[in-house]
């Protein structure tokens, strides 16, 4: 049975997660249990009709920057410049399209309302960050998460025609390593990270990079 949550800002270790990753169930949104949690590797994931639950999967999806995969075909995309790339222009655009995004395999989404409203708060604080894909003006595409010094845990991205996705992804990766980023946080397993070079790793692997962070 998963940790109980009281208004109390605290977590357990996530060494005590259970087998599927969750590791509590309660609380907040608030702005400071949201940063103890990514600061724990812990995230919010749960659906309308359920509590707010926490989890820290074990192993973890995460992409490295040196090891991005740029397949030939994207690098064609690419070259071509139909796209253009810009930085927390449009949180509130970007959040609101994940929102509402239909995903294969999934009824609905898991971007509860109060989860829209309370990353909102967390980007007017600096802490949640966006980036979007722009076509003719129009968002096509972008992806929004927190921002951890050389940690960045992507939330969730949305693409509305094909390929902007992952040249918003691609630009970001290329923007973050020279910035001295060391990890994005994929959270669990998709086919689409994989296919451009994320990867498993331990738990405490995905820690230690955390602890470096406190440092």
């Amino acid at each position: 049975m998963s940790y109980q949550l009281t208004q109390e800002l605290f977590f357990p270790p996530v060494s005590d997660a259970e087998e599927d990753g969750c590791v509590a169930i309660g609380g907040d949104l608030s702005p400071e249990r949201l940063m103890l949690a990514y600061h724990s590797g812990i995230f919010p994931w749960y659906n309308d009709d359920e509590p707010i639950m926490w989890y820290s999967p074990n192993p973890r999806f995460v992409l490295l920057p040196d090891k991005l995969y740029v397949s030939r075909s994207m690098r064609s995309v690419l070259r071509k410049e139909e796209f253009k790339v810009t930085y927390n222009e449009d949180f509130e655009g970007v959040i609101n399209s994940c929102k509402q995004m239909q995903r294969v395999g999934q009824d609905g989404t898991w971007i509860t309302q109060e989860m829209v409203d309370s990353y909102i708060e967390l980007h007017k604080l600096g802490y949640a960050q966006s980036l979007e894909v722009w076509k003719e003006n129009e968002l096509v595409g972008g992806m929004y998460g927190i921002h951890l010094g050389t940690i960045y845990c992507g939330e969730s991205m949305f693409s509305k025609v094909s390929n902007a996705s992952k040249v918003g992804l691609i630009r970001f990766i290329e923007k973050f390593k020279e910035e001295g980023g060391q990890l994005y946080d994929c959270q669990a397993y998709t086919d689409h990270m994989s296919s451009m070079g994320a990867e498993l790793i331990d738990r405490e692997e995905f820690l230690k990079y955390l602890e470096a962070v406190k440092k």
